[in-house]
């Protein structure tokens, strides 16, 4: 059997080889670090996570803890280990992420269906084959995708938090704390009096930032937009964003601070914090300095500073299907973040479909699109169906589903019966799949 080229080691090309390989579907994945690296990754590990380590909430009502449950039932190799290396974050899911990508790197080249290369591809890959190099594409596919394309790249900048040491905290300022006391206390609440967050909102707007090349227009995507980019929109932005202090109660003084900042576990141990919200393009002195401004954080040590790099996708609406082929050229897909899914948990779905669909065409039949119903198939259909003039990346969230017939007042309700509804049509979608997979002398979803 002629083997799968899967160019990318990342959530989506993770995914996708996962899913042919435990099909019985040989896979040459491809990854180019550590011979070439990236402005953002710091190891050569596969499906590293780069910007935080959140996949973002676990609870049905929330469209990310749906479509980690359609993953789960689709046998997602992410969601499995995510699962294995969690670490406490109330109702969202978070990892040790040392331990989630050292754990996928370990299943990956250990499947005797996979055969794992270093090696950077700079050229479109013969078919059949999955492209899945990411946001941070290198030069050299970059090169080659846009003379496949014949048209110019969209892009945007994201940014990533920084991450400092627990024990450089004020802890007689810093309390654990959940908002409205729901769930877990797994959040560090760092509590701001008025007059503290006035020094720090005018030092913040005013901070020194890494200039962008005049050519590059910045285009920032909401859910990853740089903290002091989001405080320049108005001085109580911020106040309804990641320092939103609403459920949130000082046990020093029984009442609800001005502003909170908050911070997350970065790793099981809990020696290691995430700025939640504090993606930032600030120079590495400016971060110490206005961060440092952050009642508790006076004298944070840093182990990583935040940062700001460029990602890219493709124009998917002109280029590929609902199936995530690309329209010019059959057996070639794309999944992940390339294609305009925007988020871990979205770019590890492309990659499942992305698999399925190969799958399909190596067994020489049609491929299919999973029901709108899905979030899933919503998301697949939303990248590829909007207007290309002004395609932007976007997020798993109900408005992007089918409305119910009925029509609901509650929004608690609603969301529970779009979940309902989406559950049931991925099961069916499965069981499709098996009986697909039955005919074929295989078997899926173990």
């Amino acid at each position: 059997m002629e083997r799968v080229n899967v160019i990318g080691g990342g959530l989506a090309g993770c995914e996708a080889a996962w899913h042919l390989a435990q099909n019985g579907i040989k896979v040459n994945l491809f990854e180019m670090r550590p011979i070439k690296t990236t402005p953002a990754h710091l190891t050569d590990k596969l499906a590293e996570l780069v910007c935080s380590n959140s996949l973002r909430s676990n609870e049905i009502t929330n469209a990310a803890g749906l479509l980690k449950q359609e993953m789960r039932a689709m046998g997602s190799i992410i969601m499995k280990v995510a699962d294995m290396t969690s670490i406490p974050a109330g109702s969202a899911l978070a990892v040790d992420r040392e331990l989630f990508s050292s754990k996928v790197t370990e299943l990956i080249k250990n499947h005797p269906n996979i055969e794992f290369h270093i090696k950077e591809i700079c050229e479109i890959p013969p078919t059949p084959a999955i492209i899945a190099t990411g946001p941070l594409t290198s030069e050299g596919m970059s090169t080659a995708l846009a003379e496949l394309l014949k048209k110019e790249y969209l892009y945007f900048y994201d940014a990533a938090a920084p991450i400092i040491t627990g024990e450089s905290l004020d802890w007689d300022k810093a309390f654990w704390g959940s908002r409205y006391n729901k769930g877990e206390a797994d959040y560090v609440n760092l509590p701001f009096t008025h007059d503290e967050y006035d020094t720090f909102y005018n030092e913040l707007i005013n901070a020194e930032t890494y200039p962008l090349k005049e050519f590059e227009k910045p285009i920032f995507f909401e859910g990853c937009m740089p903290v002091e980019v989001m405080a320049k929109r108005g001085y109580k932005t911020l106040l309804f964003g990641p320092l939103k202090p609403v459920g949130i109660f000082d046990p020093a003084t029984g009442k609800q601070p001005y502003a909170v900042a908050q911070l997350r576990k970065e790793n099981a141990e809990g020696t290691l914090f995430n700025m939640v919200g504090f993606q930032t393009s600030l120079k590495w002195g400016e971060q110490k300095r206005v961060f440092g401004l952050i009642p508790g954080m006076g004298k944070a040590e840093f182990v990583r500073y935040g940062f700001i790099h460029r990602n890219t996708f493709i124009a998917s609406p002109l280029y590929l299907k609902p199936t995530l082929e690309f329209k010019a050229l059959r057996g070639l897909f794309f999944a992940g973040q390339i294609t305009g899914v925007e988020g871990y948990i979205e770019s590890a779905a492309s990659g499942i479909v992305a698999g399925i669909n190969m799958k399909r065409f190596i067994r020489k039949v049609g491929p299919i699109a999973l029901p709108l119903e899905t979030m899933t198939g919503a998301l697949l259909n939303f990248i590829t169906s909007s207007s290309p003039e002004n395609f932007q990346p976007m997020k798993a969230n109900f408005g992007i589903l089918p409305p119910l017939q009925n029509d609901i007042k509650s929004s608690k309700l609603k969301k529970i019966l779009l979940s309902q509804r989406a559950l049931d049509s991925i099961r069916q979608f499965i069981e499709y799949e098996k009986v697909f997979s039955k005919e074929n002398n295989k078997t899926i979803y173990k």
